[in-house]
């Protein structure tokens, strides 16, 4: 990894990342209940405009690169950055992960969601809990004087205990001001490794997995949507974390969600 200067954030930036992590929660923690089987994956997207308008959280994937919706949704074997369509519906048994950074007051919280539509197969449920034990067992890694690649190390063990493949191509981030800040943070490495983790620091922890290989590529019809290779399914979950001198503080789960 290249040298890079992790951002510190006072006590206030990380209140107002708290309470952007907070309202952005609050909107997942709706969608359970409004992702069903025949929506399209644009109609998602404008539940969630709708729902990011009205709790004064401000997009910020829309425009992002020429972008022009607040969620990323992607099906099954689509890993991450699929683009809303009102060609694509939702069928019983698909995995749909909705991934969404928006701002308050200049800060921002990125998190996204595995909603499984039953009935789904075990191997997809199996995918998606994955997801949520390498998260946590990530997290538990942040410490102050901890080294950034325990938390990758932790994430890459738990999936490939489970017999699943971690992503190379794509890794979590540091956040703040901006949606994408230093460090990267990949979801494998050699634990002890990495930059020192400090009081202050936050990031946006985010693993990915995949049923078979973990092969990917950019769909070359949109320039955004990632596929596997193979056509296994896929897993993808994230929270926004701020490490304060207690320990790691996942500000974006609300309900354990």
């Amino acid at each position: 990894m290249k040298d890079v200067m992790i951002p510190i954030r006072g006590k206030e930036a990380l209140q107002v990342m708290r309470e952007a992590g907070a309202r952005l929660g609050d909107v997942f923690l709706h969608l359970a209940d409004f992702v069903r089987p025949g929506l399209t994956t644009l109609e998602i997207d404008s539940w969630v405009d709708a729902q990011l308008r009205r709790r004064s959280l401000i997009s910020q994937t829309k425009g992002y690169h020429g972008y022009r919706h607040v969620t990323c949704v992607s099906v099954n074997n689509v890993l991450v950055h699929g683009v809303p369509s009102r060609h694509v519906v939702v069928q019983p048994g698909d995995m749909v992960k909705v991934d969404v950074c928006a701002a308050w007051k200049g800060y921002c919280a990125d998190a996204a969601r595995i909603f499984l539509v039953e009935p789904v197969s075990r191997q997809a449920f199996s995918l998606a809990k994955a997801a949520e034990a390498a998260f946590d067992a990530g997290v538990a890694k942040l410490a102050p004087g901890s080294r950034l690649y325990d938390v990758s190390s932790a994430i890459q063990s738990v999936i490939e205990d489970r017999g699943f493949g971690v992503v190379r191509d794509f890794c979590g981030h540091g956040i703040g001001r901006r949606m994408h800040e230093d460090p990267e943070i990949p979801n494998y490495g050699v634990a002890g490794s990495g930059p020192l983790l400090r009081e202050g620091m936050a990031f946006a922890i985010e693993p990915m997995l995949t049923e078979k290989s973990f092969e990917v590529f950019v769909d070359a019809s949109d320039g955004w949507s990632v596929f596997t290779r193979d056509g296994g399914l896929t897993a993808h979950y994230e929270n926004t974390v701020l490490l304060t001198a207690n320990g790691p503080e996942v500000v974006t789960r609300i309900d354990s969600r």
